[in-house]
């Protein structure tokens, strides 16, 4: 109702818009130029109509308005004028600025009409329409009022069977679109307790359609009264010898198929049965413990005799059964039927007529309505034979003869009825008489059909289109074809034959279709994807017909109302020929009289608007009015011909649409995807997707009528989303890729791929899919173009960032879809790189475990260096390659890689606080602390390397890992790992500042920035260059801010995992600063390893830094608030000492073994004092690393001692923002 609101108030706007130019236009034409029609050149020229369409021709504008200009000058002057050709110039130069300009102005407004035009579809949905022609007319008078003759016995007769015959339409109507389309539209696959709860919702829906049978059962009773009365043997109301009211007899068979129509719904809903029987079940179970459901046990036995009524009547598939086998006989009000034999003659005569006239036209391009009558026909034999039980065998095998031609029909949907079944059924007594080879002949004619039809649909669907295209163009001529007065009955005549030929190709396309598909389902036959495509095309050109008369509203509602006159008129002639005949004759009778009362009644209903009352008592007065050969042969049958054409003119909208219905296609969703396969095999026909579309949109109505489900919406938004996925599946996503494919083997051609010569390998041109308009579908339009466009731009755009250095390529495919396929490609806008680009910061994120593992940190220079790699060369990574990638990326991504590391901290400090928290190390620790605390006064308050040494020793006889790693070597490594995750961050944070500081170079003063906004405005420049001015300036200070200062990481990191590290529940992590020193001594030992590993040939392992361990353990003393505690343990002083002293005593030894002169134990004393010397001097170098990192940690301060600085400082750490962003 939103979307059709939003619609209609769009069209109001373009229209108040549109109109507004227009008289702009106008307006301004009229004051420059009082005269608003010029002729020139024998033409004849109109301003207003000119800015619109007359865009063609400049001279011709020139000519028109030449003399106006030369004209217009003023003969006061004449007479001194002199001419030197000047005048005559600036005329044909105005002149033709001024033509330049309606050209210009003409082709500005016909954009705007073309951009705002309501057909953005080539097909639209008619519901969405905000204003439509109803041409079908409505009767304001009663039917008392219409029936008015002198004659008041023939007034009452017909007034009844107007009334019964009326009372018949609305019933019928009421079950189209009330009943039918509830009952099959709940054929949907529910688990267990849902079925349940949807029958309930089915009930009083039940009700309803219960009283609505009972109503119809009423209404025949009525009927067969009311015409068995007219044949009563004492009296009858009327001479009735030559009476035949043959349109009661048509109404009491519609009414008859309309409960053939419920019981074969009936009969096929297997899910509705299953359904049905188990909430039987569920009722049973609330009638042994009602109390449980909350139901009081009096109301359930009512419900349960309700139940029982609504399967009996309903659900049992005898409804049509009942009717016939009603009590016909009413002696109380004086009615005999069953005895009555006059009305059985009559009876079977209209059941003969009917027929016959059903026969000559079922099966011929002419047919129009002669299946359903059919139905009709059959339904009114098995009812004359249940009141009578008489059998009229001629006609019976007439009626089983027809079904060679027609070997089943459908009544609703999908729903299919085999007449034979259906006499032989209702009809015992007839189908004994027929022996079985004819039975089975009848029967085997169903598979004859399907395999005859799969032959010729191919040949149909040619035929067909060739009928349509060419009834269009016939269309389309009556729209452009002015009317000749002269010649206006002619023209009237052509389109009305027109009209009608569009309703009789719809029926038999319609008739088609829906017969074959439904009998492939009912008799479970696979279909061809021949026979499957053959359908869709001709799907299509149903809907073609639909649309044509859509399209053509305009000319076929101003046409419709002059046929219908010129129809009437014809009739009243024809009538009133007769009707002078009959005044004529002098011999006057009763019957005579009520003859020319029913002309005259017939005349009085044709003068009025062609209504449905008006024409059903024009049907039942020619009943009357026709006997006594009133019309001649040559008279009755154009006259019946015109009254036929009547009823399909006045009703032509309605019938269209009835006809054009595609409703049934829900139930035949399969073929869909064999559709969409064809379209894109065949590309060129690419536009006809639109009228399957608009098919698909017909199942929507029927489902709003959904009874099962609690909302409508449900379904709906099921049958949207398969048909999407469908879509996508089968066409969308198989042309992107094919696009894409295309693109790709093109820009590589020098690759030789594959061969793509067309000639052998065949050619598609997609291209036509692009010229498609938008495909309107529920609430949203399918623009293939804008759907592959994006999808091309997507995937452009995400593999260039994967990839930058294939920008050039997928720029190039960007401008061979603009070329090719017309695609409005976007640019991807990426930044490209340096030729030194360096590792990703993206991928050193996403794979930041990796990273830490395989590359050392170096702390002064702020560089990660590879640590293994099989090229000859390694990897490093520093800050102008960070900088270069936070230009790529944004400064965005430095939060982000902070918040990556945070993530990747939390698991590394889960590792570190099991190991220790392991026995076997908190038990050495907390020994080795209460050892130091002993001795500490003995040992001049340091700590004993000989015990770091035994530590180290220690740990390697727990157990070792199969590369000879002992547990210390491992959380050695943890450590590093955490400091080279913190470096990382240092990393980031330079390059953020190094490319901060690059974007902002060409600022001359960073102190002294002026603010542009001030200038501008000064200047008094516009708005738009205010705004530049004011963004200019917040870019320059946010660079200037970002430059200076930077985001302190560090600090926010320690905030984060501080509170925890220091909390009383992970104590066993304050033994960490004693573990410190035997992980020095592991590092050192590591180190030189690695070292001198370097000068060797295989060199693997080989290192010379990794600045990570001095970072990682600085960062977790700082964590634990332990720096005083390990600083006093003077741990490097002891180390000092300790090699100091053993270098003096080799000294020493030198010294003695030079007196000796031995020269082998001298080597060995070199060797010795070489090997302290290095091992001291790694100690140091961890000293000065140490000692660096702790920098940044703000190692001069205790935890204590920040906390009373912020207090002092009324500074609030900003890690709990950092937190909550995590």
């Amino acid at each position: 109702m939103t979307q059709s609101f939003l619609f209609s108030l769009f069209k109001v706007r373009k229209y108040l818009f549109f109109k507004s130019i227009i008289s702009t236009c106008t307006q301004f034409t009229k004051t420059t130029f009082p005269t608003s029609t010029l002729k020139s050149g024998g033409r004849s020229w109109d301003l207003r109509s000119l800015s619109l369409s007359q865009t063609k021709s400049p001279l011709s504008v020139e000519q028109a308005f030449g003399t106006m200009a030369v004209d217009a000058i003023s003969p006061d002057w004449e007479f001194d004028r002199f001419d030197d050709g000047s005048t005559k110039i600036h005329t044909e130069v105005q002149l033709k600025n001024y033509a330049r300009f309606l050209e210009e102005y003409t082709s500005q407004l016909k954009g705007i009409e073309d951009a705002l035009d309501d057909s953005i579809g080539d097909v639209w949905d008619f519901t969405l329409d905000p204003i439509a022609l109803k041409l079908l007319p409505y009767e304001q008078s009663s039917l008392l009022e219409l029936i008015k003759t002198d004659n008041k016995v023939l007034n009452k007769v017909i007034t009844v069977y107007a009334a019964l015959c009326s009372e018949v339409r609305k019933l019928k109507y009421e079950v189209t679109f009330k009943y039918c389309v509830c009952v099959p539209v709940s054929d949907s696959c529910v688990v267990e307790g849902e079925s349940q709860v949807q029958m309930g919702r089915f009930i009083s829906f039940f009700q309803e359609l219960s009283c609505f049978v009972s109503r119809c059962f009423e209404v025949v009773v009525s009927i067969v009264h009311q015409l068995a009365s007219l044949y009563n043997t004492p009296r009858t109301l009327i001479e009735s010898s030559g009476v035949h009211f043959q349109t009661v007899y048509e109404h009491l068979g519609e009414l008859l198929v309309v409960l053939l129509t419920l019981d074969e719904i009936m009969e096929n809903h297997s899910t509705l049965k299953d359904h049905w029987k188990m909430y039987k079940r569920l009722l049973k179970s609330v009638h042994h413990n009602p109390g449980k459901f909350a139901i009081p046990e009096e109301k359930l036995k009512p419900f349960e005799k309700l139940l029982l009524k609504l399967e009996g009547q309903l659900l049992d598939s005898m409804i049509f059964q009942a009717c016939v086998e009603q009590r016909f006989d009413d002696p109380g009000e004086g009615v005999s039927v069953s005895k009555n034999t006059a009305f059985a003659e009559e009876f079977a005569l209209n059941i003969r007529n009917i027929f016959t006239n059903v026969e000559s036209k079922i099966g011929e391009p002419s047919e129009i309505d002669q299946r359903d009558k059919y139905a009709g026909v059959c339904g009114l034999f098995v009812l004359h034979f249940h009141i009578f039980r008489t059998v009229d065998k001629k006609l019976y095998k007439a009626l089983l003869d027809i079904c060679k031609k027609v070997p089943a029909v459908t009544l609703t949907s999908n729903i299919i009825w085999f007449p034979d079944t259906f006499l032989m059924t209702k009809v015992p007594a007839a189908a004994k008489l027929m022996d079985k080879k004819s039975v089975q002949s009848i029967r085997a004619q169903r598979d004859t059909y399907l395999q005859q039809k799969a032959q010729t649909l191919t040949k149909d669907v040619q035929s067909y289109y060739v009928f349509v295209t060419s009834w269009m163009m016939k269309m389309e001529a009556i729209s452009s074809k002015e009317q000749r007065n002269d010649k206006m009955s002619e023209d009237l005549s052509s389109r009305c034959n027109v009209f009608v030929q569009g309703i009789l190709y719809a029926y038999s396309i319609s008739t088609i279709i829906k017969t074959t598909m439904n009998l492939y389902m009912s008799m479970q036959r696979p279909m061809t994807k021949t026979s499957v495509k053959a359908l869709c095309r001709l799907i299509e050109l149903l809907k073609a017909v639909e649309h044509t008369f859509h399209r053509r509203s305009m000319v076929v509602a101003d046409s419709v109302s002059h046929i219908t006159q010129q129809l009437q008129s014809q009739a009243l002639s024809s009538i009133g020929i007769a009707k002078k005949r009959v005044i004529s004759d002098k011999k006057y009778s009763e019957q005579r009289l009520d003859v020319l009362s029913a002309l005259v009644l017939a005349e009085n209903a044709l003068n009025g608007p062609s209504t449905k009352e008006r024409r059903l008592v024009i049907s039942l007065a020619l009943s009357v009015g026709t006997q006594m050969k009133t019309f001649r042969d040559e008279e009755l049958l154009p006259l019946q011909l015109v009254l036929k054409k009547l009823d399909l003119i006045s009703e032509l909208k309605e019938r269209v649409k009835v006809q054009c219905d595609c409703s049934f296609l829900y139930w035949h969703r399969a073929v869909f995807p064999i559709y969409l396969d064809d379209v894109y095999d065949h590309a060129v026909d690419a536009a006809r997707i639109h009228y399957m579309f608009s098919a698909l949109r017909d199942c929507v109505p029927t489902m709003l009528y959904a009874k099962h489900m609690e909302s409508c919406d449900q379904l709906l938004k099921s049958y949207d989303t398969e048909i999407m996925q469908v879509f996508n599946e089968h066409l969308l996503d198989k042309l992107c890729k094919e696009i894409e494919k295309d693109l790709r083997l093109s820009v590589h051609t020098h690759l030789k791929l594959d061969d793509r010569n067309p000639f052998k390998v065949g050619m598609k041109d997609l291209a036509h899919f692009f010229s498609l308009k938008p495909i309107r579908f529920f609430n949203r339009f399918i623009h293939i173009k804008a759907y592959v466009t994006h999808y091309l731009d997507k995937t452009f755009y995400n593999l260039t960032t994967v990839a930058l250095h294939d920008w050039a390529t997928y720029s190039e495919m960007r401008n061979l879809a603009t070329q090719r396929y017309g695609l409005t490609m976007t640019e991807a806008h990426l930044p490209s790189q340096t030729l030194e680009q360096g590792l990703d910061v993206l991928e050193i994120m996403r794979n930041i475990h990796v990273f830490v593992s395989r590359y050392l940190y170096n702390l002064n220079n702020q560089i990660f260096i590879e640590k293994t790699s099989n090229n000859k060369h390694l990897n490093t990574i520093n800050i102008r390659h960070i900088a270069n990638s936070i230009r790529t990326h944004g400064t965005g991504i430095m939060n982000t890689t902070v918040n990556f590391t945070y993530q990747f901290l939390r698991k590394k400090f889960y590792i570190f606080s099991q190991f220790m928290y392991d026995e076997h190390i908190k038990s050495r620790l907390i020994k080795d602390i209460r050892f130091f605390r002993e001795t500490k006064d003995q040992s001049d308050q340091k700590y004993p390397f000989e015990r770091a040494e035994k530590f180290n020793r220690g740990i390697r006889k727990l157990g070792i890992t199969p590369d000879g790693q002992s547990y210390l070597d491992q959380f050695r490594q943890l450590i590093s790992q955490i400091g080279n995750a913190m470096g990382y961050v240092r990393m980031i944070r330079s390059g953020g500042l190094h490319c901060c500081s690059s974007a902002i170079r060409f600022v001359p003063d960073l102190e002294d920035i002026v603010n542009f906004e001030e200038l501008v405005k000064e200047e008094g420049l516009s708005e738009e260059t205010q705004k530049a001015a004011s963004l200019l300036d917040s870019v320059l200070g946010d660079l200037t801010s970002n430059s200076a200062e930077g985001t302190e990481y560090f600090k926010m990191l320690v905030g984060v995992f501080a509170p925890e590290f220091r909390s009383v529940k992970n104590m066993h992590l304050r033994n960490f600063y004693m573990i410190v020193p035997p992980l020095t001594v592991n590092f050192v030992e590591h180190s030189i390893g690695c070292k001198e590993k370097l000068n060797k040939k295989n060199k693997g392992g080989a290192a010379f830094t990794d600045d990570g361990f001095a970072m990682g353990v600085a960062y977790i003393l700082k964590l634990l608030d332990q720096y005083l505690e390990f600083d006093s343990l003077h741990w490097f002083q002891a180390v000092r000492e300790k090699y100091m002293k053993e270098m003096s005593a080799v000294l020493k030894e030198q010294n003695v073994q030079a007196a000796c002169q031995d020269e082998k134990l001298l080597q060995t004393m070199n060797l010795t004092q070489k090997r302290l010397d290095i091992n001291l001097q790694e100690f140091e170098l961890l000293h000065f690393s140490l000692s660096s990192a702790r920098i940044f940690f703000r190692a001069d301060k205790t935890a204590a001692e920040e906390t009373q600085e912020r207090k002092d400082r009324g500074h609030i750490w900003g890690y709990s923002v950092f937190h909550s962003t995590m």
